[in-house]
C-alpha cells in the first residue's frame, strides 16, 4: 500500500480510502499529492478485494484546487517526484480523474472547501456525499484562469446547463444545500460526518457482487451520450455475461437459502 507525504492510504475492509493531506494548505494539489492519488486509483484497479474507493481530505478540507503558489513560479513541493511525472505526462489529468475512470466505485467524502479543482475532482466521482458547512465552486475565471480539469465539458452533463453555466461563469461559491439542489451532490450530512456516510454507502456496494457492480457502473457511463437504441444494445452485450458468473449463481442461491451471499470473485 503507497500513500506520499501529501496522500494517505489505508483500508477500511474492502474499501480502500484515499485522503488528501495537505491540511496546511487547505489540501491544494501538490506533485505528491497527485502522484499518491495516481498510485491509489491503480491500486484500487489492481487488487481484486477492494470493491470500492472512498475519496476524502483531511483537516476539515477537502481540496482548495491547484497551488497557486506554484503556478505563479514560487516553487513546488515534492520535486524527488519530478521522474514520475517526467516518465508519464499525464499522470496529473489521470490523478485527478480527468483522463482515468477507476472500475470501483468512487465515493467522494467533502467536509469544507471542495473549489476549482476539488470540485473538478469531484466530477470524477460516482456518489459524493458532504457535510453542511461544504463550499463548492469553480473559481478559476475570478483568477483569470481556465477550469482546464474537464469542468467545461462534464458539469453540462452531470447537473442542468443553465446551473453549469452559472457556476462556471461567475465563479461564485455554492453551499452544500446548494450543490444538492442542482444534483451536483447527493447527500449532505452534519459536519464532520461526510467520511462515515461515504464508508455507510460503501459497504452497501461492497455486499453486492463485485463484477455485476463494476459492469453497472462501466455500462452507465459507456452509454451516456449513446442513444437509446445504441445504449440498449450495449447493456446487453455489458450486462448478459454476468449472468454465467459464479457470482450470479451464489446469489441466486443465497436468495433461496435466505441468507447474505458470500460473494467471491470469479
Amino acid at each position: 500500500m503507497g500513500g506520499t507525504e501529501h496522500l494517505d492510504i489505508r483500508r477500511e475492509g474492502a474499501t480502500l480510502v484515499l485522503t488528501l493531506n495537505r491540511p496546511e494548505a487547505k489540501n491544494a494539489l501538490s506533485l505528491p499529492m497527485l502522484v499518491g492519488l495516481y498510485d491509489g486509483w491503480v491500486e484500487a484497479d489492481a487488487d481484486d478485494s477492494i470493491r470500492s474507493i472512498v475519496f476524502t481530505g483531511a483537516g476539515g478540507t477537502f481540496c482548495a484546487g491547484m497551488d497557486l503558489k506554484a503556478l505563479a513560479g514560487k516553487g513546488i513541493e515534492g520535486e524527488h517526484y519530478r521522474d514520475r511525472l517526467n516518465a508519464d505526462p499525464d499522470l496529473h489529468w489521470k490523478a485527478m480523474l480527468r483522463h482515468h475512470r477507476p472500475r470501483k466505485p468512487v465515493i467522494a467524502a467533502v467536509e469544507g472547501y471542495c473549489v476549482a479543482g476539488g470540485t473538478e475532482m469531484l466530477q470524477g466521482t460516482d456518489i459524493r456525499v458532504a457535510g453542511e458547512s461544504a463550499t463548492f465552486g469553480l473559481f478559476e475565471v475570478r483568477r483569470g484562469l481556465f477550469p482546464i480539469g474537464g469542468s467545461t465539458v462534464r458539469l453540462q452533463r452531470q447537473i442542468p446547463r443553465t446551473h453549469a453555466l452559472e457556476m462556471l461563469l461567475t465563479g461564485r461559491p455554492y453551499t452544500a444545500r446548494e450543490a444538492a439542489g442542482i444534483g451536483l451532490i447527493g447527500h449532505v450530512v452534519p459536519d464532520g460526518t461526510a467520511l462515515d456516510k461515504a464508508l455507510e454507502i460503501a459497504e452497501l456496494i461492497n455486499v453486492c457482487g463485485p463484477l455485476a457492480v463494476e459492469a453497472v457502473k462501466a455500462s452507465v457511463y459507456e452509454t451516456a451520450e449513446m442513444t437509446e437504441i445504441e445504449g440498449l444494445a450495449a447493456e446487453l452485450k455489458r450486462g448478459w455475461p454476468i449472468f454465467d458468473t459464479a457470482d450470479a449463481k451464489e446469489g441466486a442461491r443465497a436468495f433461496a437459502e435466505k441468507r447474505p451471499p458470500d460473494y467471491q470473485r470469479h
